[in-house]
């Protein structure tokens, strides 16, 4: 491979380099055979026995079976009061001396913008949250719990303990201590 093309009479310009006839053939059959497998379903299928494995080992899809678990567990536990796990975690984020940014509870919710902004809005409607501009930067936007809102936190925080302490249970001593610090980990 060399930058300038004049070192080899008849090399080809690929991806940025310049390459020799012997090399610029190798890369474009090997191109041209990916292309026709796709372009022509001569792709070869997935064995089920990687199926297998991707069901038995990967850890995406455990996280994602047991967040799902755990979110209709606690889903059902505050329905009750009219709220979901996600818009407790929401309002839980927002329990603080200073009014957060949407930025600074988008960040600690692992959430882009466009999605909290979603999310916020049924809060709102219900009254239990208040969207204004922050005073130190106009462009801002800080959150906070009006005091609906966080009576009703209250109430929903005597219900997360009892299914959160149930939830423990359910994994043993000191297993539950070493998930959260693998999911950390990992977020």
């Amino acid at each position: 491979m060399s930058q300038e093309g004049e070192k080899f009479p008849h090399s080809t310009k690929i991806f940025g380099a310049y390459y020799p006839p012997i090399i610029r053939t190798y890369v474009d059959i090997n191109i041209n055979r990916q292309y026709k497998m796709v372009c022509m379903g001569r792709v070869r299928s997935t064995s089920y026995r990687t199926t297998i494995r991707v069901r038995d080992s990967c850890l995406c899809l455990h996280v994602q079976r047991a967040a799902r678990t755990l979110a209709r567990h606690f889903d059902n536990a505050l329905r009750p009061l009219g709220l979901t796990n996600g818009q407790f975690s929401l309002m839980m984020s927002l329990n603080r001396p200073d009014a957060p940014t949407i930025g600074a509870v988008a960040s600690l919710l692992a959430m882009d913008r466009t999605t909290l902004t979603a999310a916020l809005k049924p809060l709102k409607r219900r009254r239990l949250i208040n969207i204004t501009t922050d005073n130190r930067d106009q462009r801002a936007r800080v959150l906070e719990l009006t005091p609906q809102g966080r009576n009703l936190l209250t109430r929903a925080v005597a219900i997360w303990t009892n299914t959160h302490t149930a939830v423990e249970a359910r994994l043993g001593a000191g297993d539950a201590d070493r998930l959260r610090k693998n999911l950390r980990t990992l977020s």
